[in-house]
């Protein structure tokens, strides 16, 4: 073996897919590290530890994962049951890290800079594909890498809140007044007191997005004053209802079913066509003169991935999604859902620089369509065609559960 090959893999976030290829790699017998930003294990899913997944267990957990846990004497949990964010870190994922195969190759508040090639920038070619990876982290530390497997996801970088893709006029200041809230705010638990009372604007036409409505209109229940404004890009929340009945997974589909009964009652105003051009102390204003009073809003416009730490790397991303091209087309949401993604891995996710790879949500890019089991069979790809058994990474198996879309 070259002095390259026998150095680590580098895996950067230990959420799900993250902890899932340290599985794949440690069943495979390959060294490897994980670096996790965070000062625990699955950082960011502990801001939405308080939602409840609409998949159930047997399609939350990574095969490779599981035979590692059930060696050690773990039980899983109800293959039925919905976990909630909390529950997943707790009943798995706490576990699996904690692992002894695991639990050593583990480096928690670890964050990753930039990552190069040892000795090569962007423009050199002769020699670079046997050159080992660079990684800097943000203490000034570096380490050297024989390949990575980025699973840093997305939840870090959302998208803003702008109807042109772009922040609305004063959406810095209204950030850092404390006024809007990313993804899935705690709004029944922790963060309560902030939006009991208060006229409320939700945006975005996501599970985030409808997931927060329903928690809010049970806040807005027990809260006299609490008013609620969902506001859409779309023409219409057709698309959002989802399929109802028709979706396989029910809990998924109940979202779309309850939020159609609170709008049609007019527990939930909501405003169409509605692109975010500026925000006022009291107010959202849309680009044709519109306005909403909303003195708190909830950024549910979705999340991009972050590819500035690997500007010196040849990657071949989509100008549209930020995935890979080859992967764009198979992802697109303007044409899938997230149960239509048809099955993909190591060859869909290469790029030009041999042995970088991106897998989980942060390899959709901007696509919001991405579902765990989606990333636990990413990642069991790119680690065995690591590992040289190409046979195995490109038998790629992948059931996705259909929406009723």
């Amino acid at each position: 073996m070259s002095s390259t090959q026998r150095l680590p893999v580098a895996v950067i976030g230990a959420g799900p897919v993250g902890l899932a290829a340290a599985a794949q790699l440690a069943t495979r017998g390959l060294d490897f590290v994980v670096l996790e930003a965070g000062d625990e294990i699955a950082a960011s899913i502990r801001e939405w530890a308080h939602v409840r997944l609409f998949t159930p267990w047997q399609i939350n957990t990574d095969p490779a994962a599981r035979d590692l846990l059930e060696q050690a004497g773990w039980t899983a949990p109800d293959s039925e049951r919905l976990p909630t964010g909390g529950e997943l870190i707790d009943s798995y994922l706490s576990p699996l890290a904690a692992h002894p195969a695991i639990a050593s190759h583990v480096r928690l508040g670890a964050t990753v800079t930039v990552i190069a090639r040892q000795g090569f920038d962007k423009v050199r070619t002769v020699g670079r594909d046997t050159s080992p990876f660079l990684i800097r982290l943000s203490d000034g530390g570096e380490l050297l890498a024989s390949a990575i497997i980025d699973a840093s996801g997305t939840w870090c970088t959302p998208n803003p809140l702008g109807g042109n893709g772009i922040p609305a006029h004063k959406e810095t200041e209204a950030v850092a007044a404390g006024r809007v809230f990313n993804g899935m705010p705690d709004v029944l638990g922790r963060l309560r007191a902030q939006f009991a009372g208060e006229s409320v604007a939700v945006v975005g036409a996501g599970h985030s997005a409808t997931g927060t409505l329903l928690a809010l209109a049970d806040l807005a229940e027990a809260e006299p004053g609490t008013s609620l404004h969902w506001v859409l890009r779309a023409p219409n929340p057709s698309r959002a209802y989802g399929g109802g009945d028709a979706d396989a997974l029910a809990a998924r589909g109940a979202i779309g079913t309850r939020i159609k009964a609170l709008v049609d009652t007019g527990k939930i105003t909501v405003h169409t066509s509605f692109l975010v051009q500026e925000i006022t102390d009291r107010s959202l204003v849309s680009a044709d003169g519109r306005k909403i009073d909303a003195a708190v809003l909830v950024n549910s416009t979705g999340t991009r991935p972050d590819h500035g730490p690997t500007t010196e790397l040849r990657l071949d991303l989509d100008p549209i999604l930020g995935s890979t091209r080859t992967l764009a087309p198979l992802i697109d949401p303007n044409h899938h859902s997230c149960g239509t993604v048809p099955p993909h891995g190591v060859d869909e996710l290469t790029h030009p620089e041999t042995g970088f790879y991106i897998v989980g949500a942060k390899s959709y890019g901007r696509a919001p369509t991405f579902l765990l089991a989606t990333g636990y069979e990413q990642a069991r790809s790119v680690v065995a065609a690591l590992a040289g058994d190409w046979e195995a990474a490109r038998d790629v198996q992948l059931e996705l559960p259909e929406t009723g879309v």
